[in-house]
């Protein structure tokens, strides 16, 4: 006990080394091309990220808001890590000096109404009631330099002292990251409280007839926070996806302490000392659990194939959970009540002692209890019609799988977070405000030299082609658009006039365009192509671009890639469709190798996972009447049906072959086992949906629905194990007797009434 206390603390020191991610390592493998191109080329040269704040609900154009404006500008220009602002003060700026040579803010509301009139752009100015102010921000620097920038805005934003009356709201997408890092901190506490508060109530509903009723809860938070330290020391980061699986390992983890919790108890109540009890319990019930333990991992190892780096830690989380989960009820759980049993037989610590539960001594003689009888009845009846229920089964299961294909796929991060977080009301609103569409599609042109008139040709040409015939692409910006604006809209021809005209583009603007001579950056604007086309059109028309490249390629030597937020997405939609499926057909083949290991029997092997099979089929019917779409978490739910649901019919299927052991029939063996073992089945499953439950409870919509279905599928899993399974079992079993010659269950009974 004191060195797993001990270990607690060097769990704390693992925990605070666990670090939050929601960047594009999270969606995307680090070593793929892909994330090179966007993340090492993209991001690190071109990409920023933006603070924006909306001025509204007043004149967007008085002189008193645009100096307020200029003063905000002065105060957060200079911040480390600022790259550039532009609102309507420096837009009036510009334009005095481009067309009067004053680089001074106008003096008056007629000057003010006199320069927006030479300026076209409704990018800062939508209407007169309202102004953005853009700071772009580097896209690579690290959380906690974009939180202090945020926090200097936001005072920059009092200091600069606009007129009574305005709003002035911080939005934009560092406002959002940051709000939606902190959410994901309090969200993970809270489902720890809620997970811990249903363990409770179920605890005191399925476990009433143990001492220390609520015992496993302590057992298994000494699981979960050696879980935490593990994911430290591991560098696992906590993402959306990873802080569901807390909840989970309640569930499950509980499971195991139970499950030792019952049965010392078990053999103290036939009298045996605390010692042998002990010894009864890990001799038995330890291999017992280990091999439940077993196959659930590797129903959670199939998550591994994912190439969606979140849902691999999620697959890190769940198996390093249950094994902490195991051996704190292993070795914490059972020392525990052997010493807790010690205190109360023999009196020690007094005051103690007095207000612990003495150990009943009086024994019953067995009966079943309505339950059981229930469950052996219903046995019976599934028994007695094996092809109309496997039938049905199966055709609800094939019926399922054809509605999964229907099932939508959900990949926006927005879509995942609490609809009324502050951030994304206010991202929102200023959608709502801001003219045009925000969405892009992003080629990466690496050249031998970007004065090449031939690349700049290609890029005029290429680029007016998509705008001409994709509906969906609406204007472009690259060097070849600011080689226009400073040539008269004419675009150069001779290297010479194009270096000529790199020397007059501000240099602000060139490394927007260019990096180093060798990399252009071109964008595609497809304005509201998210609303428009939904993510699926999207992955769609990135397609069509990479396929007119290929039809209009680009001149010898250059290469040219697509990347961007949209590829990232897309790339995230095949690997939810075609890896959800590959991670499902591979949980099968693993728990189905896993129990020929163990039993070197195809039969135990098939029929859980042929019953589990079925079950995930049911899921897909249940992701499609819900209408809930597939997420990084919803894509899981295969392998973790497998992980968890396997073990209630191998529990099922255990009990049944000892009870053939002990002379019973196929038929009555399968009775028999339904009714003994079926209520810790249930308790055991009513745990586990408590623990799960407690995910509804998630203000993110990526966990919350990820919640109510696995709620909902292992429920199924339980029903399944009582009506799928038996017959299953038994007429397969009953048709492998009949082959080795064994007389079967009607020729058993023919013997009998002879």
């Amino acid at each position: 006990m004191i060195l797993s206390v001990l270990l607690i603390f060097v769990a704390f020191e693992g925990a605070a080394m666990i670090e939050m991610a929601s960047d594009t390592s999270t969606y995307v493998d680090k070593d793929s091309k892909m994330y090179q191109d966007y993340d090492h080329l993209y991001l690190d040269i071109f990409y920023t990220q933006s603070i924006v704040i909306l001025i509204e609900n007043g004149d967007a154009t008085d002189l008193e808001v645009v100096q307020a404006i200029d003063r905000l500008e002065q105060l957060v220009g200079p911040v480390d890590g600022v790259v550039q602002t532009t609102s309507i003060a420096s837009v009036l700026k510009q334009t005095n000096y481009d067309y009067y040579n004053k680089d001074t803010l106008p003096s008056s509301n007629n000057e003010i109404d006199h320069l927006l009139s030479l300026y076209t752009s409704k990018q800062v100015l939508p209407d007169n009631t309202h102004t953005f102010v853009f700071i772009e921000v580097d896209g690579d620097i690290s959380y906690e330099k974009l939180r202090e920038i945020l926090r200097i805005v936001e005072e920059s934003v009092t200091f600069a002292v606009f007129p009574a009356g305005y709003d002035v709201i911080v939005t934009g997408d560092a406002d959002f990251n940051i709000e939606m890092e902190d959410e994901m901190n309090e969200s993970i506490s809270f489902l720890m409280m809620i997970s811990i508060l249903l363990m409770v109530i179920a605890l005191y509903i399925v476990f009433r007839h143990v001492r220390w009723r609520l015992l496993p809860i302590v057992i298994v938070m000494f699981g979960v926070i050696y879980t935490f330290g593990m994911m430290g020391f591991l560098d696992i980061p906590m993402t959306m996806v990873s802080m569901a699986a807390f909840p989970i390992l309640i569930g499950l983890g509980i499971d195991y302490a139970i499950q030792f919790h019952n049965r010392i108890e078990e053999e103290l109540e036939k009298g045996e000392s605390s010692a042998e009890a002990v010894i009864e319990t890990v001799k038995h019930t330890g291999p017992a659990v280990l091999i439940a333990l077993l196959i659930t991992s590797m129903g959670f190892v199939s998550l591994f194939t994912s190439t969606v780096p979140m849902i691999q830690d999620f697959g890190k989380l769940l198996l390093i959970g249950v094994a902490m989960c195991f051996l704190a009820s292993l070795f914490v759980g059972v020392t525990l009540i052997y010493k807790l049993d010690t205190i109360s037989k023999n009196g020690f610590f007094t005051k103690i002692s007095s207000l612990l539960p003495k150990r009943k001594k009086t024994k019953r003689e067995y009966a079943p209890d309505k339950f059981e009888k229930f469950l052996e009845s219903s046995t019976r009846f599934t028994l007695k019609h094996p092809v109309s229920i496997v039938a049905f089964a199966g055709f609800l299961c094939f019926a399922g799988v054809y509605a999964d294909q229907m099932v939508p796929i959900e990949a926006d991060t927005k879509t995942f977070v609490p609809l009324d977080m502050k951030a994304l009301l206010e991202w929102e609103h200023m959608g709502s405000i801001m003219d045009g569409g925000s969405t892009h599609v992003d080629l990466l042109i690496k050249v031998e030299d970007a004065s090449d008139p031939a690349v700049i040709e290609w890029i005029d040409e290429f680029t007016e082609y998509e705008v001409e015939r994709r509906d969906n692409v609406y204007a472009s910006d690259g060097i070849h658009s600011a080689l226009k604006l400073y040539n008269n809209e004419v675009l150069p021809t001779k290297d010479s006039e194009i270096e000529a005209l790199y020397a007059i583009i501000p240099e602000s603007q060139m490394k927007w365009y260019v990096h180093d001579d060798s990399m252009l950056l071109v964008q595609l604007d497809t304005g509201n192509a998210w609303a428009e086309l939904g993510i699926q059109g999207m992955d769609a028309l990135v397609d069509n671009i990479e396929d007119d490249i290929s039809w209009m390629p680009p001149p010898p030597g250059v290469s040219v890639t697509v990347t961007g937020d949209i590829v990232v997405m897309t790339e995230l939609i095949e690997a939810l469709t075609s890896g959800r499926v590959m991670m499902t057909l591979t949980g099968l083949f693993m728990v189905f190798g896993g129990l020929v290991i163990i039993y070197r029997d195809w039969l135990k092997a098939f029929v859980p996972v042929a019953t589990m099979f079925v079950v995930i089929g049911w899921a897909g019917g249940v992701m499609y009447f819900t209408d809930v779409p597939y997420t990084p978490m919803t894509a899981t739910l295969g392998a973790l049906i497998l992980g968890v649901g396997s073990e209630y019919a191998i529990l099922m299927m255990e009990r049944y072959f000892e009870e053939k052991e002990n002379g019973a029939s196929p038929h009555e063996a399968m009775v028999t086992a339904s009714g003994k073992i079926g209520k810790a089945i249930i308790a055991s499953g009513l745990t586990t949906l408590f623990g799960f439950s407690a995910l509804i409870a998630s203000p993110f919509g990526l966990n919350s629905n990820f919640g109510l279905v696995t709620v909902i599928d292992v429920a199924l899993a339980l029903f399944a194990s009582f009506v799928v399974f038996p017959p299953l079992i038994v007429n397969l079993d009953t048709w492998r007797e009949k082959r080795r010659g064994i007389p079967t269950l009607s020729e058993k009974e023919g013997i009998a009434y002879d």
